[in-house]
């Protein structure tokens, strides 16, 4: 929650400065720096029903709006209509918003969104986490929560006696394959966290056993 308020802050923080350029108009080239900001957004939580989000286009010099994912998942973009949200990142969603309001409003748009209330009812989906851990099965990643391997795994009680914490494999299935990708959790737990992957709908997490148990 702390992180999500900090990167709330400092998106807004963004906002104002961003707000303060000054195009001719919409139908003219604007400077390329605000542009910088999408890659600020948030690229880990998916959006869902009733998730409430700050909205802005800083070629509209208008303050930020407060938006509502509807019960279909839809969010209502001004001037435009509905773009489907659920399932999106905010930088997924403000990517494609921006694609669409260039191909018919604007000649550039920076779209600004940022999770401003999550509603936790929401769930986008389960991991699944089988191996050697105390209690294997299904867990729901709810609306807002960055849920990580090492977090997954505490999810289904923590690692069993004997299992193989520096080998623990994250399958993703995409549209080829299902690739594995290997992480050590010990060394999550030492420090980096940046090895501490987020989960996705569908995410598959095995625990091996060790090869000798000692």
């Amino acid at each position: 929650m702390i992180k999500r308020l900090v990167m709330l802050i400092a998106t807004l923080a963004v906002w104002q400065c961003c707000s303060r350029m000054r195009a001719a108009d919409t139908n003219q080239a604007a400077p390329a720096v605000p542009e910088k900001a999408m890659d600020s957004l948030n690229s880990l939580n998916k959006l869902g029903p009733g998730d409430r989000v700050m909205f802005q286009v800083i070629e509209e010099q208008e303050p930020p709006r407060t938006l509502t994912v509807t019960d279909s998942g839809d969010l209502e973009v001004p001037y435009y209509g509905l773009v489907h949200a659920a399932g999106k990142t905010c930088r997924e969603l403000a990517g494609e918003t921006k694609a669409l309001l260039e191909k018919q409003l604007y000649y550039q748009a920076t779209v600004l969104i940022a999770l401003e209330v999550a509603d936790k009812a929401w769930v986008a989906g389960k991991v699944y986490v089988t191996g050697q851990v105390r209690q294997p099965g299904g867990f729901d990643i709810r609306a807002g929560e960055n849920l990580t391997v090492s977090k997954a795994i505490l999810s289904a009680g923590g690692f069993s006696d004997f299992s193989d914490k520096k080998h623990v494999r994250l399958i993703r299935k995409t549209s080829k394959e299902q690739k594995p990708i290997v992480i050590n959790v010990l060394e999550v737990w030492g420090g980096r966290q940046d090895q501490d992957l987020a989960v996705q709908p569908g995410d598959l997490i095995v625990v091996p056993p060790r090869l000798v148990n000692y």
